[in-house]
């Protein structure tokens, strides 16, 4: 079909942006854009494109903005249960690894996702997915990591695989096996790493290669952090992982830097995600680096939290620098990229077009997919959104509402 009549139609760079070129739209103005068998064949302007095809099946923008589909490269979306009694105890001042300490934090939504029938952790999680669809999230990085045990882990990875075949949002595994140290491995993180790397990792790779069908292998993620996986144990599950082939993730320097940003760039991981308490060492090091920086402004919000990656640094320093919702039910509980970009101008000093390009292409790099998804050029995949509004802007800043109109996958539009 031929969608005309955008207010602006935002293309993008087909490739991600790293440092001072963050924020480069290429919008046109009066914009029209072709789509064909599901991919994007021809962009330019209403009136050029309306003489050119003029038997296409139409769509009228009727004055709005098209752009590419939000990406988001770090989520958890797959769980059971909630942790709403946790919001009330940090309300009360308890610290985020106090309550983990205690039993509460990651380890409880282990034991929920654990006890929970695999039609119920499905029917949970798709309700989710959908959800962030309707917010303009077309494609989605989802995590394992609230099992702890192989099977448990395979499981949340079959429900991520159905919902990915399911459609209509695109979603990109992860195996976050390291997410923390299970109950039944108190005060042996050691152990725990050794299970991980001896178990997990080779056995995650012949189950793929059964139940994976054509789709690349998994990320490898690990949660390096203090309460977590020291420098070494992250080392050790790195090296392992990148030896079976998988491709590497890391959250780092969420509440301190035990120097897992750093061990990720050394190692070539696709990103290092949180970057909180990253150093300025660490940010320079972004700065000839195809290893993208992943902010997470939900998380420092969600607890009330004064600290947000330094994202004008990296991006200063010539980083690439993508954003995410951390979609999660400890710290944020929130799939809606347009809040993201709000929170990224707000508290990361982010301008709108950078918000928006880190939402988009760069984000797509985050999750290896900048060659199919994140931008609006010949050859990609169709996935685009109608705003409600004449102007990009209003994106970031407006806030508790959505301004999603319609969603369009693959060339099929889903909403609106």
């Amino acid at each position: 079909m031929l969608i005309y009549n955008a207010s602006q139609l935002i293309t993008l760079t087909p490739q991600p942006q790293r440092g001072k070129e963050l924020g480069t739209l290429n919008i046109i103005d009066n914009g029209a854009v072709l789509i064909r068998e599901n991919l994007i064949e021809v962009v330019g302007t209403s009136p050029d494109l309306l003489e050119k095809y003029p038997n296409e099946p139409k769509l009228d923008a009727r004055g709005k903005v098209v752009m590419p589909g939000f990406v988001d490269p770090h989520t958890h979306l797959v769980w059971a249960g909630d942790r709403a009694s946790e919001f009330e105890l940090r309300l009360q001042g308890k610290s985020y690894m106090e309550i983990m300490a205690a039993g509460g934090g990651i380890n409880a939504t282990v034991s929920a996702t654990r006890a929970a029938k695999k039609p119920d952790l499905l029917a949970q999680t798709r309700a989710r997915a959908m959800d962030m669809l309707q917010h303009g999230t077309t494609t989605a990085e989802a995590k394992s990591g609230y099992g702890l045990t192989l099977s448990s882990e395979l499981e949340q990875l079959e429900v991520l695989l159905a919902l990915d075949n399911e459609g209509p949002l695109e979603i990109v595994p992860t195996f976050l096996g390291a997410h923390a140290v299970p109950p039944e491995f108190s005060d042996q993180a050691d152990g725990y790493t050794e299970l991980v790397i001896g178990q997990m990792l080779p056995s995650l790779n012949d189950w793929w290669q059964q139940y994976g069908g054509d789709r690349p292998l998994p990320f490898v993620d690990v949660f390096c952090e203090t309460g977590a996986f020291n420098l070494a144990q992250t080392q050790r599950i790195f090296e392992t992982a990148k030896k079976l082939g998988f491709p590497l993730k890391v959250h780092a320097d969420e509440f301190d830097n035990l120097g897992g940003t750093q061990l990720a760039i050394k190692m070539g991981a696709v990103s290092a995600d949180h970057l909180v308490k990253t150093s300025k060492d660490d940010i320079l090091a972004f700065s000839d680096s195809p290893t993208v920086a992943v902010a997470l402004p939900c998380t420092p919000f969600g607890l009330a939290d004064q600290h947000y990656t330094p994202a004008k640094a990296i991006v200063d320093s010539g980083g690439l620098l993508a954003i995410a919702s951390d979609l999660n039910p400890g710290t944020a509980w929130c799939g809606n990229m347009q809040f993201v970009l709000g929170l990224a101008c707000r508290y990361l000093k982010l301008t709108p077009a950078q918000a928006l390009a880190a939402a988009t292409i760069n984000a797509a790099a985050a999750i290896k997919r900048e060659d199919r998804i994140g931008s609006i050029h010949l050859g990609k995949q169709a996935d685009l959104i109608i705003l409600s509004v004449p102007d990009y802007r209003h994106l970031a800043y407006r806030f508790g509402v959505n301004l999603v109109e319609r969603v369009i996958k693959r060339g099929l539009i889903l909403k609106g």
